[in-house]
């Protein structure tokens, strides 16, 4: 379900939720009530808080030892932010 609902981000809404569900034969009648009673509305509310206090600003976002990561997300940025990150720490190197 993540990743469908990652690649249609564009078009997020209670039907397509239904629409994914269906396609992955989950229990339908179990997640129309609990859109309809708002059951996850506290917890999806505070994970996005929290994520904006952390400094997230959209997905994805990499953090190495704490600071965010505003480089590109390929293997090989991401293997030298980690390189650069733990030389400035004085720890052994990535090889």
């Amino acid at each position: 379900m993540h990743d469908l609902l990652f690649e249609n981000q564009e078009r997020l809404s209670g039907d397509l939720y239904l629409k994914l569900a269906e396609q992955l034969s989950l229990p339908i009648k179990a997640l129309r009530k609990e859109l309809e009673d708002g059951t996850y509305q506290t917890r999806v509310r505070a994970d996005f808080s929290s994520g904006v206090r952390s400094g997230v600003n959209g997905t994805p976002t990499f953090f190495i030892n704490g600071k965010r990561h505003d480089g590109p997300f390929d293997y090989e940025a991401l293997v030298l932010a980690i390189q650069e990150q733990i030389g400035r720490h004085g720890n052994a190197a990535v090889a």
